[in-house]
């Protein structure tokens, strides 16, 4: 083959339209991402988009909207506890799983009801 896979660019998580102060508040404000411009030409289909350490997180309106409740992006996070406690003070409902080896890790859902895994590998 010739081509390679150089790394995940962005990751979009789908929400209802109208989402985007929501997103803004939880993405923006609880998370701390810092919300980047779209486009100008994609300003009109709706959506936020973050930054997210080195990638992108694209929040996009879809019209037939469902929750992602298996599928979900997984953030690499430094003092996982300290984010874990923040996210309970804001009355964010955190949820264990299954270890996994060499990290420790939570799942919550965004204000849309999709799932998000929070983990932080263990050295």
């Amino acid at each position: 083959m010739n081509f390679t896979f150089l790394e995940i660019d962005h990751v979009q998580v789908a929400a209802p339209k109208g989402c985007e102060e929501k997103a803004r508040e939880f993405y923006g404000k609880i998370l701390g991402m810092k919300e980047i411009p779209k486009p100008e030409n994609l300003q009109k289909r709706g959506g936020v988009w973050f930054q997210c350490g080195s990638h992108q997180l694209h929040i996009g309106v879809q019209d037939d909207f469902q929750p992602a409740k298996k599928a979900h992006p997984a953030f690499h996070v430094k003092n996982l506890a300290v984010l874990r406690d923040h996210l309970i003070e804001k009355g964010i409902a955190v949820k264990g799983d299954e270890p996994l080896e060499g990290a420790n890790r939570f799942y919550a859902n965004d204000p849309f009801g999709n799932r998000l895994e929070f983990l932080e590998w263990i050295k």
